[in-house]
């Protein structure tokens, strides 16, 4: 089951109260404080795991409380440290304040960790209160409550491609048809009701993930017909597919469609509307699949092509397009992550020292 959005309550451990002793001993007749340290309590722990694809293995599992720690004890023996609890998710996970709604993290990359809630400190014992005057201090600190907060984790898909259209165009079968995925196919609109991933298999040292988002209608922005929903899913994509049906069922005009679907997108996040977009026309054996290819070309001023998941047109192009797109995309991040280097800074001067870059 795909579970994107779940509220959970965190608790971190209470540290271990500190030991007021003294030493006991044959022979000793007034032996000192010996009061241990009780135990810092443990953190709750929030980690980015790229076996997941969703928050499904947390929902109904609201309250997550981490070990406390352990009372100091006598002959100065500390309380044993509270265990750290982690929680589980996957890439692409907003963690949010329940309240206020503020984004507190986004784990993006796989490992990536976030302390949420912090163990309480262990209480001293008696021992770190003698002073000259006050040899036997039978005073120790208790230990302090650990943090406590309410939590909004909320999944936003990491996919390279976002597959878009309205209800029933076909999206569903055209990942089917260029990944192992099996999401469900039926000949009605709103068939997919979760985003579905896939991962495009090109070449042995290249691949990328896509995802067919649900079906987009008019007020998607807004929240209408699960909009929110469905739309941060393509917010992390690099670039977009674009099908648009030539006969609707809904006996809608598919020109309508396409830019109905366009607005959304640009009502939603500014961002969106100026992805990369490749536009292509689905269910190109229809009759109408050419005339409406020639009309959007015509209307847009972008390039159409035709493409059919069940006859394989179009396919290859597609796949050609994409790969291209995203290898540039891979290029101009790499060159944005690497250092430049100066050429005050790499300049060194032999047998002295080398420029101060500041």
């Amino acid at each position: 089951m795909f579970v994107d959005r779940v509220n959970i309550h965190c608790k971190a451990g209470d540290g271990g109260n500190g030991c007021a002793s003294f030493r006991r001993e044959a022979h000793i007749a007034r032996g000192g404080p010996d009061g241990g340290d009780g135990g810092d309590g443990g953190s709750v722990i929030i980690q980015a795991e790229r076996n997941l694809g969703s928050l499904s293995n947390i929902q109904g599992h609201h309250h997550w409380t981490a070990d406390s720690g352990r009372d100091g004890r006598g002959a100065l023996c500390s309380g044993r440290k509270g265990g750290d609890l982690y929680i589980y998710v996957p890439p692409g996970t907003l963690v949010k304040d329940a309240h206020s709604g503020e984004l507190i993290c986004d784990l993006q990359k796989n490992g990536e960790t976030l302390v949420v809630c912090k163990g309480g400190w262990g209480g001293r014992g008696n021992k770190h209160f003698a002073t000259a005057t006050n040899r036997a201090p039978s005073e120790a600190e208790p230990g302090k409550p650990g943090e406590e907060r309410e939590l909004l984790l909320e999944l936003k898909l990491i996919a390279d491609v976002g597959i878009i259209g309205k209800p029933n165009a076909g999206k569903s079968t055209l990942l089917s048809r260029l990944t192992k995925a099996t999401p469900e196919i039926a000949n009605y609109p709103f068939t997919t009701k979760y985003p579905n991933l896939g991962v495009v298999v090109v070449a042995e040292d290249f691949s990328f993930v896509m995802a067919d988002i649900p079906g987009l209608i008019e007020g998607a922005h807004a929240g209408i017909g699960l909009g929110h929903e469905f739309l941060r899913h393509v917010q992390r994509t690099k670039v977009l597919v674009h099908l648009v049906e030539p006969d609707p069922m809904d006996q809608t005009d598919p020109l309508q469609n396409y830019k109905q679907i366009r607005e959304e997108l640009r009502l939603y996040d500014e961002q969106l509307a100026q992805r990369p977009e490749l536009l292509f026309v689905s269910k190109s054996e229809l009759p109408d699949a050419q005339a409406l290819a020639d009309l959007l070309r015509e209307e847009t001023g972008k390039p159409v092509a035709l493409l059919s998941a069940a006859t394989g047109q179009g396919l290859t192009e597609l796949i050609r397009q994409l790969t291209a797109i995203l290898k540039e995309s891979q290029r101009e991040e790499d060159a944005a992550e690497s250092p430049s280097v100066t050429g005050e800074q790499a300049q060194v001067g032999t047998g002295g020292q080398g420029a101060d870059a500041s």
